[in-house]
């Protein structure tokens, strides 16, 4: 009888933990691990440039900075989050493909697709400092203090000397054992590395070790009815540390989303509250 009180007690502790969180866990019926679905709450909706075919995203110090792609399209932006005014924009040559951006020591970190080439832009000028080359693609970059990590397209993320942009090693992501391909906008929230998925509706949650231990649901966020032209792929995820929010938005999406950030997750399946 004792021990029966205890696994009582121990899973009702769980069931108020599992229920403290406002977003919505789904159970995934395709994998024998499961990992962890959410829907999180959408807390706002603003208004986004819908002819922005956005690569990639950041928040800091109120605004959101963003760079678009396609060739002759391709820019870099600072962003008004509540009206989506641009502040502060600077278009890329015809001869580039813009792809991911991050915040680094107040410089902006700038990829293109297939040139082979980035960027480093002043954060507040947008006055270009220096350029960097890599051998792969260049999709998405995000910075986790220490690194910068990039992805190509692949499964494998790439973590790079913040100084002379050097690979420091590289991982390959797995969920439940299967490489995760197309891994494309990158950002690191409260050490894990959020990804989209190039052509899906979700976000994959990562552990700095390539582990997947959750993904985000994205379906339903948005439609083409819901703005004034045909609506892209998500593609764009921005984190606010001091607010605990998330910023999502897709190429030539008419919005840019706040969202409820999920609760950690760990690769044994264990939610823990989060610092600030």
């Amino acid at each position: 009888m004792v021990k029966k009180s205890i696994v009582f007690i121990l899973l009702a502790c769980l069931m108020v933990f599992s229920c403290s969180s406002n977003t919505q866990r789904i159970t995934n019926p395709d994998s024998s691990y499961q990992i962890p679905v959410y829907k999180p709450n959408m807390n706002h909706a603003f208004p986004h440039d819908p002819n922005a075919f956005t690569q990639g995203l950041f928040y800091a110090d109120g605004f959101l900075y963003e760079s678009t792609g396609l060739n002759g399209k391709s820019s870099l932006r600072k962003v008004d989050i509540k009206t989506g005014i641009i502040i502060r924009k600077i278009n890329l040559s015809e001869d580039y493909f813009g792809e991911g951006i991050t915040l680094c020591n107040h410089k902006i970190i700038l990829l293109t697709w297939q040139n082979k080439k980035g960027f480093v832009y002043d954060q507040d000028t947008f006055q270009l400092i220096s350029e960097f080359s890599y051998p792969t693609e260049g999709w998405g970059i995000t910075f986790d203090g220490e690194h910068l990590i990039m992805s190509d397209g692949t499964e494998t993320l790439y973590f790079l000397n913040p100084n002379d942009y050097s690979l420091v090693k590289k991982i390959k992501v797995l969920a439940a054992g299967q490489a995760v391909k197309k891994l494309n906008e990158l950002e690191y929230v409260n050490g894990q590395i959020y990804a989209n998925i190039w052509e899906e509706n979700k976000i994959a949650v990562i552990d700095p070790d390539g582990t997947v231990v959750g993904w985000i649901d994205l379906e339903g966020l948005i439609s083409n009815k819901d703005c004034s032209q045909k609506i892209g792929v998500p593609n764009g995820i921005a984190y606010n540390a001091a607010e605990d929010r998330l910023y999502v938005t897709g190429k030539n999406w008419c919005k840019v989303f706040e969202l409820e950030v999920i609760p950690s997750v760990s690769a044994d399946g264990i939610t823990s509250k989060r610092n600030h």
